[in-house]
C-alpha cells in the first residue's frame, strides 16, 4: 500500500466503524421519514374531545345555520350572558352582534379552557359562509348563490417539458423546488459536517506533535491529500447508505403504504395513459407520488449528490486542512473559519431564492464559480436543466480542487510546524509564496 493509501485507510476506518457512525448513518434516515410521516399518522388516527358550545345570537340570522360537526356541538340558548360566563362547567360560549351581517367582527367567543385552531376556523367558516348569503339576498336577484357557484372556476393547469426525449410526462416546479432544496441542506450539512472534521483531526495531532512523527516518512502534502480523502470516503459511504435506504422506501414502503386505486392512477399517469378527465385523484398528489415512487430517480439524484458532494467537499477541505494546520486550537480557528463558511453560506442563502428561476442569468453564473457552485447546482438539478450546465459545472470545480489543493499544502507544510502564535493572513500569504 503506498503512504497516501496507507494515510487514507486509517482515516476512513478510525471513523467509518465509530458507534456514533453507523447510528447516525442508518437512524437519521429512518428519523427523518417519522418526522415526515407522524403529522399524517396524527391528523388520521386522532381524534379531539367534543365541546359544547352555547350560542347567543342577538342577530338572529347566524344560529339557526350552525352545523355541528363531531368536535363542536352548538346549543342555542336565550339565558343572559352574565349566567352563561359564570358557569365554568360550560365548554364555550358564542356571542353573535345584532349587526353581524353589516360588522363581521360581532363576533366574540369566550372558552373556559385552552381553545382550539379546529374550533375558532369552523365557527369563522360557518358563520362567514351565513353572512355572505344573507348579503346575497339583499341583492334581490333569484337563484344569485346558485349562479354564482355556477360561474366559478378551479383551474389545474399541467406543465410539459417540450424540449426533452420525454416531453410527453408532466413536471411540477412546487416539487423540484421541495427536492432541490432537500438536497441542497444535506450536501451543506455534509460540507460543514466533514470538512470541519478534517481541521479538528489536524489540530489535534499538531498539538500531540503525531505530525511531526508522520512528516518524517512521509511528505506534508502526501499526509493532508490523504487526510482529505480518507474522511470524503466517509462521507460518500453514508451518502451511498442513504441512497439505499431512502430506495428502498421510495420503491417498496411508499407503493405498500398506498391505496391499490391511488398506485393503479399513479402507474397510469407514470405511463403516459391517464385520462386527467376521469381521474378520481388530484393530479398533482399523482404526479407527486409517481415522482417519490420513481427509483431511479432518486438514484439519479443522489448520483448528481455525490459528484457535487466529492467535488465540493474536496475544494473546501483543502482550506479546512490549510487552517487547521495553521492554528493550535478550535478557538484560533475561529478567525479564518469565517473565510471558508461565508461562500458556503452565500451559496445555500443564494440557492433558497434562485429555484424561483432556476434558468436565470444569476443562476447559471453562480453554478459555475466553484465557491458556490454545490448548493446552486444541486438546486437546479431538479428542474431539469441543460446537461452540459451541470458537465461545465463539474468540470471548474474538480479543476479548481487541484489548485486549491496546491495553495493548501503550500500553507499545510509550513503551518504544521508553527506552535504558540497564531497566524495573520499576511504570515498565511507568505507561507504560500515559499518555494
Amino acid at each position: 500500500m503506498s503512504k497516501i493509501g496507507i494515510v487514507i485507510n486509517r482515516e476512513y476506518k478510525e471513523r467509518v466503524t465509530k458507534k456514533s457512525f453507523i447510528i447516525s448513518t442508518i437512524l437519521l434516515p429512518l428519523l427523518m421519514i417519522v418526522l415526515m410521516a407522524a403529522p399524517a399518522l396524527l391528523m388520521t388516527y386522532s381524534t379531539s374531545e367534543s365541546k359544547t358550545i352555547m350560542v347567543v345570537d342577538n342577530s338572529n340570522v347566524i344560529a339557526g345555520n350552525l352545523q355541528n360537526t363531531d368536535e363542536v356541538t352548538y346549543v342555542i340558548t336565550n339565558e343572559p350572558v352574565d349566567s352563561l360566563l359564570a358557569d365554568k362547567s360550560i365548554d364555550a360560549v358564542l356571542i353573535i352582534d345584532q349587526d353581524i351581517v353589516n360588522k363581521p367582527s360581532g363576533l366574540s367567543l369566550y372558552t373556559n379552557e385552552a381553545s382550539s385552531m379546529n374550533i375558532e376556523s369552523n365557527i369563522r367558516s360557518q358563520v362567514e359562509a351565513t353572512i355572505e348569503q344573507e348579503r346575497l339576498k339583499q341583492y334581490d336577484i333569484e337563484n344569485l348563490d346558485k349562479i354564482l357557484e355556477e360561474v366559478k372556476a378551479n383551474v389545474s393547469m399541467q406543465t410539459y417539458r417540450n424540449d426533452k426525449e420525454d416531453g410527453n410526462k408532466a413536471s411540477s416546479s412546487e416539487l423540484s423546488y421541495i427536492i432541490g432544496l432537500l438536497m441542497d441542506m444535506l450536501l451543506y450539512f455534509f460540507l460543514m459536517l466533514y470538512g470541519q472534521m478534517v481541521m479538528t483531526s489536524i489540530i489535534e495531532e499538531k498539538n500531540n506533535r503525531v505530525l511531526e512523527i508522520m512528516v518524517s516518512s512521509i511528505k506534508p502534502a502526501q499526509l493532508m491529500l490523504g487526510k482529505i480523502v480518507g474522511i470524503g470516503l466517509v462521507a460518500v459511504t453514508q451518502v451511498l447508505i442513504w441512497a439505499v435506504l431512502i430506495s428502498i422506501c421510495s420503491g417498496v414502503l411508499l407503493p405498500a403504504l398506498m391505496p391499490a386505486d391511488v398506485m393503479n392512477e399513479v402507474t397510469a399517469y407514470s405511463a403516459g395513459t391517464i385520462d386527467i378527465t376521469t381521474a378520481t385523484n388530484d393530479i398533482d398528489m399523482l404526479h407527486i407520488i409517481s415522482v417519490l415512487s420513481n427509483v431511479g430517480y432518486i438514484l439519479t439524484l443522489f448520483a448528481y449528490l455525490l459528484l457535487f458532494l466529492v467535488g465540493g467537499f474536496l475544494f473546501y477541505a483543502a482550506l479546512y486542512a490549510a487552517i487547521g494546520s495553521a492554528v493550535d486550537n478550535i478557538q484560533d480557528a475561529g478567525q479564518f473559519q469565517g473565510i471558508v463558511l461565508t461562500p458556503v453560506i452565500i451559496g445555500f442563502v443564494l440557492s433558497t431564492s434562485i429555484v424561483a428561476d432556476p434558468n436565470s442569468t444569476l443562476a447559471t453564473v453562480m453554478s459555475m464559480i466553484p465557491f458556490t457552485s454545490p448548493m446552486i447546482m444541486m438546486s437546479r438539478i431538479p428542474f431539469g436543466i441543460a446537461s452540459w450546465e451541470i458537465v461545465v459545472s463539474l468540470v471548474i470545480l474538480y479543476a479548481s480542487f487541484f489548485g486549491m489543493v496546491w495553495v493548501s499544502a503550500k500553507i499545510y507544510r509550513v503551518g504544521i510546524f508553527m506552535y504558540g502564535k497564531k497566524p495573520t493572513i499576511k504570515e498565511i500569504i507568505r507561507w504560500v509564496k515559499y518555494k
